[in-house]
């Protein structure tokens, strides 16, 4: 049993009955039909060392997985005929995320990533000097220009 032939000649014999025992174990057709796949695809990967009696091993495979995806699924989840209310609250400005993102999109490129990783990714000003390339004292520089051409321009637009 050490060629593709002889693979496709087990499976063609043998799926029907691992898919009964998959079965048992699982107690549900689409779990048994994901086992018994997974399994073989397992068996495949072996299959040159697979002895003249691939049965055992398998069988092996087929339980072991089975109890591994059991000691694995979660059971807490419990199905209800009613969705929960959304939670209520405050609904979003969209208007002032898009001015927001129309003013980023303003600034240039090192300026606007300092902003981003700065306030939206709350990252430090050394770990956003590692991610750009540049030192610390850059960062900071980096970001007080960004600031004051966007205050610059918000005042411009109150007026």
């Amino acid at each position: 049993m050490r060629e593709r032939g002889d693979f496709e000649r087990y499976v063609e014999q043998r799926s029907a009955r691992l898919l009964r025992t998959a079965y048992l174990l699982c107690r549900d057709w689409p779990g048994a039909e994901d086992l018994v796949q997974t399994a073989l695809a397992k068996a495949w990967l072996a299959w040159r060392r697979v002895g003249d009696d691939p049965d055992p091993y398998v069988y092996r495979i087929l339980a072991n997985t089975h109890a591994s995806w059991w000691r694995r699924r979660w059971r807490g989840e419990v199905p209800t005929g009613e969705l929960p209310e959304l939670p209520g609250g405050p609904e979003p400005d969209v208007g002032a995320r898009e001015a927001l993102r129309t003013a980023l999109a303003a600034l240039p490129p090192r300026q606007r990533a300092v902003l981003v990783l700065r306030y939206f990714e709350d990252l430090s000003d050394q770990a956003i000097a590692a991610i750009l390339g540049c030192s610390p004292v850059t960062v900071r520089t980096q970001a007080s220009r960004a600031l004051a051409r966007l205050r610059a321009e918000h005042a411009m637009e109150l007026r």
